[in-house]
C-alpha cells in the first residue's frame, strides 16, 4: 500500500512515501520559507523522482499537531482535498507520536515540544508507543511534577533540549534523545499502524490538534 505522509507541524516541511510502513523516500526542507510555498512542490518532487502519480497513493498520513499553528493548518488543508479527490482515508498522527518514534527500547518515552513562555506540549508513551496518559499542555514545572511518577524516562523533542538542565536536576533517571526532529517517515509508520487498527478518517473529519489556543486567541481573550 502506497502511503504518502506529510509533517508541517514544526519548522521542517517533511514529505515521505512508504510501502505500508517501509520507507521508500523522504524529503525534509527547512529553508526559511513558509510551508505553503514548499509543501505541494515537495509532494510533486517526491512522486516524480519515484516514478509515481498521485493516483498511485492509497492512503495518507498527516501530522495534525500540536506545534506550529500555521504549519498545522497548511498540512491539514493540503491533505483534505487530496483525500477527497482520490477517495482515500487519512491517518491523523500527532507530532508527539512522531517524536516518540525516534526512540527505541525505552521503558518510558516522553515527547516534549516547546510552546514558548515556559510552556510545553507533552506526550508520555510506553516502549510500544502507546499513550500512558492524556497529552499535556502546561508549564514545564507542572509537567515535571507529572513525570516524577515515571521511571527510566527518555525525553525527545525541542522542549527536551530547551529544558535539559531542569529535567536533569528534577528527575531521578532521565536520558535524552540524540535525534530531536520530527519526520514524515515516522508519521507514515504511525499512520500505517493506525490503518491496521482501522483508525483512519475521511477527508471531511480531519481536524488540527492544537491542545491550547493560539497566542492571538489568548491575547484577544
Amino acid at each position: 500500500m502506497k502511503n504518502l505522509a506529510i509533517d508541517t507541524s514544526s519548522s521542517i516541511c517533511s514529505v515521505a512515501i512508504l510501502e505500508d510502513d517501509k520507507l521508500i523516500d523522504e524529503i525534509n526542507l527547512d529553508d526559511g520559507r513558509t510551508h505553503s510555498e514548499n509543501l505541494m512542490p515537495l509532494i510533486n518532487e517526491i512522486l516524480k523522482r519515484n516514478s509515481l502519480d498521485i493516483k498511485n497513493i492509497e492512503m495518507l498520513s498527516c501530522s495534525c499537531g500540536p506545534g506550529s499553528f500555521t504549519g498545522i493548518r497548511i498540512g491539514v488543508a493540503t491533505i483534505k482535498p487530496i483525500a477527497e479527490v482520490l477517495n482515500i482515508k487519512v491517518a491523523s498522527v500527532t507530532s508527539l507520536e512522531i517524536l516518540a518514534r525516534n526512540i527505541e527500547n525505552a521503558e518510558t518515552i516522553v515527547s516534549l515540544i516547546d510552546a514558548r513562555n515556559n510552556q510545553v506540549y507533552c506526550g508520555i508513551f510506553d516502549k510500544e508507543y502507546n499513550k500512558k496518559q492524556e497529552y499535556l499542555a502546561d508549564d514545564i514545572n507542572n509537567v515535571i511534577e507529572v513525570l516524577k511518577k515515571y521511571e527510566n524516562i527518555t525525553v525527545v523533542g525541542n522542549g527536551a533540549i530547551l529544558h535539559k538542565e531542569l529535567l536533569t536536576n528534577c528527575l531521578k533517571s532521565v536520558d535524552f534523545a540524540k535525534e530531536n526532529e520530527q519526520s514524515a517517515a515516522n508519521c507514515g509508520k504511525i499512520g500505517y499502524k493506525k490503518f491496521l487498527k482501522n483508525e483512519l478518517y475521511n477527508a471531511d473529519t480531519i481536524v488540527p490538534i492544537y491542545l491550547r489556543k493560539s497566542q492571538a486567541e489568548r491575547l484577544k481573550k
